[in-house]
């Protein structure tokens, strides 16, 4: 598996896989290929989006970095990274979230951060138990929603 930035080429690929997690219920948020070109590849508030591929160039993952500006969507305090994580639903456990933090990490040290935010549904089990695993902790409770922190520098 190889880990790689994001490219605009991507975007087809990465919706058709987020499709899929939306025809499974585990994604409510929108999956075209206009979000995904807004929202992971050229974000305004983008620190970088990762891509994990196997030897055949297929996406297995992706992970976007983002930095928190004021008023966002998910409530995050200004200045925290937001991270939202994407794996293909046939490449569950397999270590693509792991390659991917490993690389989103980096990234979050290289741009300062003191502290990711994921906010997960409550009803995503998976994600619950992948930030969990990482080191995340709980630090909030909106509706439908449970927000975890990692911190990335004390």
């Amino acid at each position: 598996m190889k880990v790689r930035q994001a490219v605009i080429g991507d975007v087809p690929e990465m919706s058709a896989f987020l499709q899929q997690l939306v025809a499974l219920g585990k994604r409510t948020s929108p999956a075209d290929q206009d979000f995904v070109r807004a929202q992971y590849i050229s974000h305004r508030d983008k620190i970088q989006c990762v891509v994990v591929e196997d030897d055949d160039q297929t996406i297995l993952g992706f992970q976007a970095l983002k930095i928190a500006s004021e008023g966002n969507r998910y409530g995050v305090a200004p200045g925290w990274g937001i991270i939202g994580t994407h794996v293909r639903p046939d490449a569950a456990r397999r270590g693509v979230g792991k390659k991917l933090f490993r690389a989103t990490l980096e990234a979050a040290v290289n741009a300062g951060l003191y502290h990711i935010d994921a906010t997960i549904s409550v009803t995503n089990v998976e994600g619950l138990a992948y930030y969990e695993a990482l080191g995340f902790e709980t630090y909030r409770t909106p509706d439908g929603s449970i927000c975890k922190c990692f911190k990335v520098m004390p």
